[in-house]
C-alpha cells in the first residue's frame, strides 16, 4: 500500500519524533534544495505506448523494462487491455512482476476498462460489473500496486447517476480494502468529466480507500461542451491518490499547448499531493517515444521550478 505522507504530516511527524527522543530542533538534519525530497515523482502510463503495444512492436511483458531503459522512468501504470485475459493467470502475472522487479521498476496501478458500468441502472448488470473488477483487484495486489483505476459510467439524471455510481464504487472499494488496495476513479467521459459530479460521488462513497485519479485532459462533456480543466482538477485533488499528466502537443519552448502544466501542477501541489504524476501522451504530431520524453522533460522542468520557489 502507498500512503504518501503530505508535507505537513512529514513536518509534524518529524517534530513529534524529535520531542519524544529529546532531540533539539536545531540538531535535526537540514537539506539543500538539491537534497530535499522532490515535490512529486514521475511515472509512465502504459497508454502512452498504446499504438506500439497494439502493433506488436512492444510486448506487455517488456513494458516495465522499456519504461526504465528507454525513458528513465522507474514507476509504471498498467492498462488491463494489454493483458486482458491474464487477470487470473498466475504464471503470467509472476512473469510481469519478475520483469518489473528485475528492471527496478515499481508497479503503481492497473487502469481497468471494459468490465461493465459500475453505475449501471440495472441492478444485476451493476452487480456483474462490480464482480468483474474483483479479479483485477487481486491481480493488482499480486503485482504490488496500490490501486486499480476504474470508471464511473452510468445513465439517468445527475443525482441518479451519482447514487448509482457511488453504490457500485462502494462495493468494489470494500473488496479492494479487504486486499489493502485503493479503488480510484478517473474523469473519463460522461458525467465523470464533470469535476463537481465526481467529487460528489466521492463524498457519497465516503471510504478512505476510494479516491480519484485527476486527468489533466479528460474534461469533454460531449456535444461540444468542455468542463474547465483547472476547476475540475481542483475539485478532484482532495480525493486524489494518483494524477495523470495528459499531453497532446507542444510548442517550440516545450510547453503543452492545451494545458498550462505550471498552473496545473500548482493546483496539484497546493492540494498537498506528493505522490506520482503519470506521463500520459496521447498526441499524434510527435511519435509516442518523442511525446513521452517531451512530457517527462516538461514535468521535470516544472518540478525544478517549484523546487526553486516558483
Amino acid at each position: 500500500m502507498h500512503n504518501y505522507p503530505t508535507r505537513r504530516q512529514f513536518i509534524s511527524t518529524t517534530a513529534q519524533w524529535a520531542t519524544a527522543a529529546g532531540v533539539a530542533a536545531s540538531t535535526l538534519p537540514t537539506f539543500s534544495a538539491e537534497q530535499k525530497k522532490p515535490a512529486f515523482q514521475i511515472s509512465l502510463a502504459q497508454w502512452s505506448l498504446h499504438k506500439t503495444l497494439l502493433s506488436g512492436k512492444l510486448d506487455n511483458l517488456d513494458f516495465a523494462a522499456a519504461s526504465k531503459n528507454d525513458y528513465s522512468i522507474a514507476a509504471v501504470e498498467y492498462v488491463n487491455r494489454f493483458f486482458k485475459d491474464k487477470a487470473k493467470d498466475s504464471k503470467y502475472l509472476a512473469e510481469m512482476k519478475a520483469r518489473a522487479d528485475d528492471a527496478g521498476v515499481e508497479s503503481l496501478l492497473i487502469m481497468i476498462d471494459d468490465e461493465g458500468h459500475l453505475g449501471d441502472p440495472d441492478d444485476s448488470k451493476r452487480t456483474k460489473a462490480v464482480e468483474n473488477h474483483f479479479k483485477w483487484v487481486e491481480a493488482a495486489k499480486y503485482l504490488g500496486c496500490h490501486s486499480i483505476r476504474v470508471n464511473a459510467a452510468s445513465s439517468g439524471s445527475f443525482d441518479e447517476q451519482q447514487d448509482l455510481a457511488a453504490d457500485g464504487l462502494r462495493r468494489v472499494t470494500e473488496f479492494g480494502a479487504s486486499h489493502g488496495l485503493n479503488v480510484i476513479v478517473e474523469n473519463h467521459g460522461g458525467l465523470s468529466s464533470n469535476g463537481q459530479w465526481l467529487a460528489g460521488v466521492m463524498k457519497k462513497v465516503d471510504h478512505p480507500r476510494c479516491g480519484t485519479l485527476p486527468d489533466f485532459g479528460n474534461f469533454n462533456l460531449g456535444d461540444g461542451k468542455m468542463y474547465d480543466r483547472y476547476k475540475g482538477v481542483r475539485e478532484l485533488m482532495p480525493f486524489a491518490k494518483a494524477v495523470s499528466a495528459k499531453s497532446h502537443d507542444f510548442d517550440d519552448d516545450g510547453n503543452e499547448t492545451q494545458t498550462d502544466f505550471f498552473k496545473m501542477m500548482k493546483i496539484v501541489l497546493d492540494a498537498d499531493y506528493s505522490g506520482y504524476v503519470g506521463v500520459e501522451y496521447e498526441g499524434s504530431k510527435l511519435s509516442e517515444p518523442e511525446g513521452i520524453v517531451a512530457t517527462r522533460k516538461l514535468l521535470e522542468r516544472v518540478r525544478a521550478a517549484f523546487a526553486q520557489g516558483a
